[in-house]
């Protein structure tokens, strides 16, 4: 029996239209909720992404102000673009854009950067706030997930949930998530990386997998139980080709999967919106 596909789509267009009375609310109350970006050197899949986003937040109602730094922009350039962001009154979120140039200190630039305005949930103070269970901006790939699963009805509470991958980005941030008590998560999670010579041991006893590793085809039928569900966060890229952790066999064994393409991905972008939102209404005193 093929697998059932769980598109990100619909998920992301959910999430999406219940920010749109929020929205309303702010621009009532006088605060048009803005999204600035930043973004260092020429590569060209960084300014398609940024692109995108302009024209979400277009869409949305919000402003969207811009920093384009050059390919040889320095390192006290990207910090006065993030010191100008933190002081903008119309930017309520700001989205640092990654890769930057091998001259930049990204970690550098992310610290400098407000976490109130932290758009990604990835600034240390806001990954604290997430291991304290404090509110702040949590990183949009993997509350995406738990979007995701939430609305495909997929059990997590009191389950077993194995993230092959440890990464700052996804792996361990989502781990934090998942276990936390909330009906969508409060889940017994399991992280694995490729340090650990048996990981498919752990695979195969989970309930739900998420492969976050960026290592192609990593995840195989041979490491699945039957019925499992499947979340492929992880992708690499090949020129302008995307080749995800999960390979495309698993379809055949797993009870639930997201596609190759269409999957995670609208998911982060609905997500990262939705910490613009809440961060204009921290600004605006709005509670949400």
């Amino acid at each position: 029996m093929a697998a059932l596909m769980m598109p990100g789509r619909p998920v992301a267009d959910a999430v999406l239209e219940s920010l749109a009375p929020r929205i309303e609310a702010l621009v009532a109350a006088g605060r048009r909720p803005g999204l600035g970006t930043i973004l260092v050197g020429e590569d060209s899949a960084s300014a398609g992404y940024i692109r995108m986003k302009q024209a979400k937040a277009a869409e949305l109602g919000f402003t969207s102000p811009h920093i384009h730094l050059g390919q040889e922009a320095t390192q006290a350039d990207v910090l006065a673009a993030v010191r100008e962001m933190n002081d903008a009154d119309d930017v309520d979120a700001v989205l640092l854009q990654h890769p930057t140039p091998p001259q930049i200190d990204f970690d550098a630039a992310l610290l400098a950067l407000d976490p109130d305005k932290d758009v990604d949930g990835l600034h240390p103070v806001n990954m604290g706030r997430l291991a304290l269970g404090m509110p702040g901006p949590v990183p949009c790939t993997p509350a995406g997930i738990e979007a995701l699963l939430a609305h495909y009805e997929v059990p997590i509470s009191g389950r077993e949930v194995c993230i092959l991958g440890r990464g700052t980005t996804l792996g361990r941030p989502l781990a934090l998530l998942l276990s936390q008590k909330r009906p969508t998560a409060n889940a017994a999670v399991t992280v694995v990386h490729t340090g650990v010579p048996d990981w498919a041991d752990y695979t195969r006893r989970a309930d739900v997998v998420i492969a976050a590793v960026g290592v192609p085809g990593i995840l195989r039928p041979e490491h699945l139980t039957p019925g499992v569900t499947v979340v492929g966060g992880g992708v690499r890229y090949e020129g302008k080709r995307l080749l995800p952790d999960v390979d495309e066999a698993c379809e055949q064994v797993a009870g639930a999967i997201t596609p190759r393409v269409g999957g995670v991905g609208p998911t982060t972008i609905a997500l990262l919106f939705r910490n613009a939102v809440e961060a204009a209404e921290r600004r605006a005193g709005i509670a949400a």
